[in-house]
C-alpha cells in the first residue's frame, strides 16, 4: 500500500485565495487519476466542499474527534492523497496540534509525506508567518505560493536582504505563483459551483450539458493551464508518491478536460 500522505493549504491572513488553490490541486490529482480526498475545516458551511462534494467533508479542525476522522484513517482509505483546506487563522494552531500527536514525528520518520502549501499575501504581514510555521515543519516540503487573487494584487518585489530573511529560514522551501484569473469568469465559476475543470467541459454540477461562456470557459482554460504548470514545474505526483489510478473507463478519461498552457 502507498505511503499516505497529506497536502495542507492554509494561511493565518484571511482573503488570500487558499480554497483557489486547494481546488487547483484537487482538480489537478484528480485529472491525474490520483485518488484524492479533501477535509474543508470551514465549519460549518464550507466553500470547498460546494465545489467538490463528492470529495470533502467539513470538519471542525479544533475538535480531537473531527482530528481522528481525519488522521486514524490515512491508512485506511482508499485515497492516498489527503488535502487539508485550512481556514484563516487556524494554520499555526492546525500544526500544533500534528505536532502534539506525533504527526510531525511520524512524517520526519517517512511514515507519511507531508507538503505544505502555504498561501502569502502581498504584505509584510503574510511573511511574519513564515517564521512561525518554520517551527514546526520538520523535514515537510514547503512550498510558499503567490496568489495573485486579482488583478490589483501587487506583491512587493523582495530584495535580497529580505528574501534570505523570509525565504531561507525553511530549508529547500519552493516558491509557486497562481497568477489572477479574469473577474468574471471567477464569478461566473462560483455561481456555476463546480470544479473548474467540469466549468471548461461546459458541464453542470450532475454532469449534464451546460451552456456556460465559450469565452470565460476559454479564460478559465488558460489559467487553470498555468497553474498546472507550476505542479507539473514541482513534480506534485511525484511529491506525494502517487501513482495513478489507471481505469478502464474510455468515457471518463475523454470527459476529462485536457488543460494546456497556451504558447
Amino acid at each position: 500500500m502507498a505511503k499516505p500522505a497529506v497536502i495542507l493549504v492554509g494561511a493565518d491572513k484571511g482573503g488570500v485565495g487558499k480554497t483557489t488553490v486547494s481546488r487547483t490541486i484537487v482538480d489537478y490529482l484528480t485529472a491525474h487519476n490520483v485518488p484524492t480526498r479533501a477535509f474543508d475545516t470551514e465549519a460549518p458551511r464550507g466553500t470547498l466542499k460546494r465545489f467538490h462534494p463528492d470529495l470533502t467533508d467539513v470538519v471542525d479542525i479544533t475538535k480531537v474527534p473531527d482530528q481522528m476522522k481525519i488522521f486514524d484513517t490515512l491508512n485506511s482509505s482508499e485515497a492516498t492523497v489527503t488535502l487539508l483546506d485550512v481556514r484563516a487563522g487556524l494554520m499555526s494552531p492546525t500544526l500544533q496540534a500534528l505536532k502534539d500527536i506525533g504527526f510531525i514525528e511520524a512524517a520526519k520518520k517517512g511514515q507519511i509525506t507531508f507538503a505544505v502549501f502555504h498561501i502569502l499575501g502581498p504584505t509584510v504581514a503574510s511573511l511574519d508567518e513564515i517564521a512561525d510555521t518554520a517551527a514546526y515543519l520538520g523535514d515537510a516540503r514547503y512550498f510558499m505560493v503567490k496568489n495573485y487573487i486579482n488583478n490589483s494584487t501587487h506583491f512587493f518585489d523582495w530584495d535580497d536582504a529580505t528574501h534570505k530573511s523570509y525565504f531561507n529560514r525553511i530549508k529547500d522551501a519552493v516558491e509557486i505563483t497562481v497568477p489572477a484569473l479574469n473577474e468574471m469568469a471567477t464569478e461566473q465559476v462560483d455561481l456555476a459551483s463546480v470544479p473548474y475543470v467540469t466549468f471548461i467541459a461546459n458541464k453542470r454540477p450532475g454532469g449534464e450539458a451546460a451552456s456556460y461562456s465559450f469565452v470565460l470557459r476559454g479564460y478559465v482554460r488558460h489559467w487553470l493551464g498555468n497553474v498546472w504548470a507550476e505542479y507539473d514545474r514541482i513534480k506534485l505526483t511525484d511529491l506525494v508518491g502517487a501513482k495513478p489510478k489507471t481505469t478502464d473507463d474510455t468515457v471518463a478519461r475523454q470527459d476529462r478536460p485536457k488543460v494546456q498552457v497556451a504558447g
